[in-house]
């Protein structure tokens, strides 16, 4: 069995080719003919130099050629380097730099941006231009359409291997982005569908994906989020394997996004986080949309809050609403279902996935009630690109066995289940008590008047640090700062409500959803803040807190 993204695309296509494929916009086209212009882009890119191993950029925003950039990488062997369409050109050339790209794919509007960081890309040999309508020009590069019409459509390329590499470069919420590194199995394995999520079962075999296709007339998936977002890309790989239609949004507006569900009768949404199921649910209620095709409702990679999710369960009662937890360091790590009511302290508590368990202090699977790392063994990344450092800090050997431990923190419960408490880095040490930013978060958000909300930890000559908040109120809602308080002190405990609130028009969060920590502390470190307290009452051993 091969076990590569190429070859699991091609048994659908040659199965599915009437299929509707994708479709963004107004634009749509059949699997056949995907899988036609997927060969043309490849032939294209093979024929300036990109081969076995080398990295494609794709520097777009959500369309069928961004789809189709993806596929042509995985036939020639080599692996599409996600680029941030919001990146400055300061932040390009570390991206061309970093990731050794010999080829860009790239929308037509980013042209001056490009055309400032190209000196930064030394190894790359041609690019390809999209065209969106745009009046920049395309410099040196082949226009998308003009290369494809000038290739062949032919499917002739060689074997291709399940130990061919596929990248995926991850912002993060702090520091440079990194270029994790999967082989096309394990990565399959983890996050395309090589197992049944909800059993752990692996599946049969490379065909057994399209084969489940022909049982019905597939499904039909909206992907809102930017393909730049890995969650993005394997949500529509995933669909694209199984003979699925992928609806995508050039760019995210909770409006479109149920126009798209009832004009393409939509069966199942992928989001993430917050950043998108609070506007999609207030949309959704503003717009009186037609979501009875929904069946699925599914959120991954950033913060659920409780809040948020019982919004959620409310509005679409008749929909299964799932939260999955993960990273692009581990795969699919657990998943749980969401219910209306349902009662959640901390982060998601979630049914593990196959091979995942969180380490104590010592490296040693923890106990029901301790706190540890979050780690998954069996199929795991390679590791980082050009960074053999983080690399090794990466994986830890337990018992003999390989994991990969990113850092995220998590609890043990008594039956067996998780419960991801937040990203170590991020977590704020406050006069020796442990406070997780994502539940503090999570309490904000469940005042009326509070829309959004990022806390983090800032310095303290007394604590170390001190719990801070960076809260964006409603739209025409005066934040009463003393009552949000009071409503915090019956949610969580004294310590942890924060001690300086900045209010803010919005908090800043990545295309992806995730937290701009850069941008908070930033933020809090050169703006007054909104209000502080500097009273403090003692609070257990070693620490004072109001």
């Amino acid at each position: 069995m091969a076990l590569n993204f190429a070859d699991l695309f091609e048994h659908a296509a040659d199965v599915f080719g009437d299929r509707i494929a994708v479709t963004c916009g107004d634009t749509q086209v059949t699997y056949a003919g995907l899988e036609e212009r997927v060969n043309r882009l490849a032939h294209h890119l093979a024929r300036i130099g990109v081969g076995p191993g080398d990295h494609v950029g794709l520097y777009a925003r959500n369309s069928i050629p961004a789809i189709e950039t993806l596929l042509a990488s995985c036939k020639l062997r080599a692996g599409a380097v996600n680029i941030n369409y919001r990146y400055t050109e300061n932040e390009l050339r570390y991206m061309f730099s970093d990731s050794d790209q010999v080829a860009l794919v790239y929308d037509r509007e980013f042209a001056p941006r490009v055309a400032a960081a190209a000196e930064h890309a030394p190894r790359l040999r041609g690019t390809v231009v999209i065209d969106d309508g745009s009046a920049a020009g395309i410099g040196d590069g082949t226009g998308y359409e003009v290369a494809l019409a000038a290739a062949s459509p032919e499917r002739d390329f060689p074997p291709r291997s399940g130990d061919d590499v596929y990248i995926l470069y991850t912002g993060g919420t702090t520091g440079h982005p990194k270029g994790v590194m999967w082989r096309h199995e394990d990565i399959w394995r983890t996050l395309c569908g090589g197992i049944d999520f909800t059993t752990g079962i692996p599946l049969a075999d490379e065909w057994e994906q399209s084969r489940r296709g022909l049982e019905s007339s597939g499904l039909v998936r909206l992907c809102a989020a930017p393909l730049i977002h890995g969650q993005a890309q394997v949500a529509a790989l995933m669909g694209l394997f199984a003979g699925d239609t992928v609806v995508l949004l050039s760019r995210f507006d909770p409006h479109d996004a149920w126009r798209a569900v009832e004009r393409h009768k939509v069966n199942l949404m992928a989001i993430v986080g917050d950043a998108m199921a609070r506007p999609l649910i207030e949309a959704y209620h503003a717009g009186g949309y037609d979501a009875s095709s929904l069946v699925a409702f599914s959120s991954t990679a950033a913060l659920f809050s409780p809040v948020v999710k019982d919004a959620c369960a409310k509005a679409l009662p008749g929909v299964v609403i799932t939260e999955a937890i993960g990273s692009t360091e581990t795969g699919f790590a657990g998943l749980t279902f969401v219910t209306a009511g349902a009662e959640q302290r901390g982060g998601p508590t979630v049914t593990p996935g196959p091979d995942v368990i969180v380490l104590d202090d010592d490296g040693r699977p923890a106990a029901p009630g301790q706190i540890g790392r979050l780690a998954r063994g069996g199929h795991v990344p390679l590791g980082y690109y050009n960074d053999p450092v983080k690399t090794a800090a990466l994986f830890a050997d337990v018992g003999g066995k390989r994991y990969t431990v990113p850092g995220d923190l998590a609890r043990v419960e008594a039956d067996g289940t998780i419960t991801l408490l937040g990203r170590g880095n991020t977590c704020v040490n406050t006069g020796g008590e442990k406070v997780f930013p994502e539940e503090v978060e999570g309490a904000l958000k469940s005042h009326p008047d509070v829309f959004d909300a990022l806390v983090i930890g800032v310095p303290d000559d007394r604590l170390g640090q001190r719990v801070a908040a960076l809260v964006q109120p409603r739209d025409g809602r005066a934040l009463d700062l003393a009552a949000l308080e009071a409503h915090l002190r019956g949610q969580i405990a004294g310590y942890k409500v924060p001690r300086s609130v900045w209010l803010v028009d919005a908090v800043a969060r990545t295309p992806s959803g995730k937290p701009d920590y850069t941008w908070a502390h930033r933020y809090a470190a050169n703006c007054p803040a909104s209000a502080e307290r500097t009273e403090a009452a003692s609070h257990g051993a070693g620490h004072t807190a109001a």
